[in-house]
């Protein structure tokens, strides 16, 4: 959630971090600030608002250094105000925090602390504790702090009387760090740093390291030093750029042929699917008597279509639960169960909570995440990366997309390794999946006719969407998508059910938006879209382009899908649901990329 960035070295860090912040808008947040540390001391400069605000604060003042920390921050601890905007200062300390410290009103007691702060945050708290034990050993009053503190934190720290040096410690929370051609830095999200370097390292839980412009050291919290693992950033830097689109999001739908094939065709070895290089053995799909997929949000939505996929190819039960409510719902987890940990970002702390429950209970697990060195990535036994590259958007596309090709991939390895499949089976799957870059494509190319389709919902305040099996798990997405970026209120429906209460919500002034890939059940879709027509409902109607409507004059706004077998529909469809949400945001005139209080990665519970 919040962003971190910290930079020394030989350059204006001003400059640096206001740019880095920029970067990191689309985690979400509502106030931002930075902190220099020079020869007079440390200055600091921080408002609520967007980082375009602090940058015009920033001009109007005389901040001067090479070396700083800042900050965009997502209130938890306290409203919205310049009073709770990081960094904050505690005597000689000055600190920007990412993640809720638990504990905070036990330790203004334990510390008489009563009073003498000037803001709400536990993150004020940290900072004056650190002062407490503070007596010019940057690395003793860290460890003495942190073993006093509950709850999760990435805590980036400059101390007045330490020059061009900052430090850095957390629990739970991110930081990745680099060294650069004139110095080093630290941040949240390894997108901050792509522009300096390809080369980073993900700093360890409990450890401290200490950057200056001559480099990086990392030390455990016994003071001993620690080699750093470095890893390589594998996108390119113009990746992270808008490319000539007017708002990410278009450009990440935009991306997902090359994605997609990226993340499909790296993983087939003679037309066979194949995770040799990951290192997942073969006796792991074959072996567990059920499946746990635990996520949230649209990698929820994700893990829905691999239970439908496997439930129908492997015939074994797979159960999808909420990150948020795995733990509080005592989870049926042990040895038999495979858990499949599903995250962008691979640091949503209900996911990796969740995660490490079930690594205690004994279950094996696979993540699938698209950030090298991720927390879940390194919590999991085995790991799985996307190729989707960085996405910048708060709502997500591509990220989705390339999950669903990997839980492709793991349904027909798993077919495999329990012998279900001919190998003339197998081929014909992965052939088909194999076809899905230039399908989407093709979808793509008419992205002015899907434009043209989501004008006709732009004026509703409410929309449903309908569908049944494989087509209401992607329509879930499709619901969210809309909401996330166009505020109308959108909610998908099993269609069965609709008869079942739902339909007293359909008035003549509620768009429908019904799809109707799957064919064993498109007799019944197609019986449940005429009860909803008999009610006055405007219906959107996303079918196969062979498919013929009996009665297709009763549809004034239908979307010919391209065809391929009906278990792969879900990406087709999938994008013009996308697509549909995007225009209808743009049309809007709102910020597509950053909708209102949404953040692209939760770190906090």
């Amino acid at each position: 959630m919040c962003g971190i960035i910290g930079y020394t070295g030989k350059s204006d860090a001003k400059d640096i971090m206001l740019d880095a912040l920029e970067l990191l808008e689309y985690r979400g947040y509502d106030s931002a600030g930075i902190a220099l540390l020079s020869k007079e001391g440390t200055q600091i400069c921080k408002r609520a608002g967007r980082v375009k605000d602090l940058r015009d604060l920033c001009a109007q003042k005389n901040l001067v250094g090479s070396c700083g920390i800042g900050h965009t921050r997502w209130a938890t601890h306290g409203g919205v105000c310049d009073e709770n905007a990081h960094p904050h200062r505690f005597g000689k300390v000055t600190l920007i925090h990412n993640g809720i410290i638990e504990n905070y009103r036990e330790l203004v007691e334990r510390y008489h602390l009563q009073g003498k702060l000037s803001s709400e945050t536990d993150s004020e708290v940290v900072a004056a504790v650190l002062e407490h034990f503070y007596t010019g050993d940057p690395y003793s009053a860290i460890r003495r702090t942190v073993l006093k503190l509950k709850g999760t934190f990435a805590l980036a720290i400059l101390f007045d009387d330490q020059p061009e040096k900052i430090y850095a410690v957390r629990n739970v929370s991110p930081i990745v760090a680099a060294v650069t051609t004139d110095g080093a830095m630290l941040s949240s999200d390894v997108a901050a740093i792509v522009p300096f370097t390809a080369d980073y390292f993900v700093m360890p839980e409990f450890h401290v390291v200490c950057l200056s412009k001559d480099g990086a050291q990392m030390f455990d919290l016994a003071g001993d030093h620690v080699e750093i693992e470095w890893l390589k950033v594998d996108w390119d830097v113009s990746r992270s750029s808008k490319g000539g689109y007017p708002f990410f999001m278009e450009k990440e739908i935009m991306e997902q042929p090359k994605v997609v094939g990226d993340t499909v065709l790296s993983r087939i070895r003679n037309g066979k699917p194949d995770f040799s290089k990951e290192g997942v053995p073969d006796h792991i799909l074959a072996d567990c008597q059920r499946i746990c997929v635990i996520a949230c949000g649209t990698a929820m939505h994700a893990g829905l279509v691999g239970k439908s996929l496997i439930q129908a190819m492997i015939g074994i039960h797979v159960d999808v639960v909420m990150a948020s409510e795995f733990m509080y719902n005592d989870p049926v987890v042990d040895s038999d169960t495979l858990v499949i940990a599903i995250s962008q970002s691979g640091e949503t702390i209900d996911t990796l909570e969740a995660l490490k429950f079930a690594r205690k209970c004994g279950s094996p697990s696979i993540s699938v995440v698209n950030v090298k060195g991720a927390s879940i990535a390194r919590a999991s036994e085995y790991v799985i990366y996307t190729c989707a590259g960085p996405e910048i958007a708060v709502a997500s596309t591509k990220a989705y997309t390339t999950q669903l090709a990997v839980l492709y991939l793991l349904t027909a390895r798993m077919a495999m390794a329990r012998g279900l499949w001919s190998e003339e089976e197998t081929l014909g799957y992965m052939s088909e999946l194999s076809r899905v870059p230039e399908v989407m494509e093709k979808v793509l190319s008419q992205k002015d006719e899907i434009h043209r389709l989501a004008g006709t919902i732009i004026n509703a305040r409410d929309v449903f969407m309908i569908g049944r099996g494989l087509d209401y798990s992607i329509l879930l997405e499709g619901s969210l998508k809309l909401k996330e970026v166009s505020y109308i209120h959108s909610e998908a429906y099993a269609s069965g059910e609709l008869k079942h209460g739902t339909i007293a919500l359909i008035t003549e002034d509620t768009p429908v938006i019904a799809v109707v890939t799957q064919e064993k059940l498109k007799s019944k879709e197609l019986s449940n879209i005429r009860e909803v027509q008999s009610r006055g409902a405007r219906v959107l109607l996303l079918i196969k382009e062979d498919e013929k409507l009996e009665d297709d004059k009763r549809f004034a706004n239908v979307f010919r899908l391209p065809v391929m077998e009906d278990a792969f529909m879900v990406m087709p469809a999938s994008i013009t649901l996308q697509l549909i949400a995007y225009f209808v945001s743009l049309d809007k005139g709102l910020d597509v990329d950053k909708p209102r209080n949404l953040a692209k990665v939760v770190t906090v519970e």
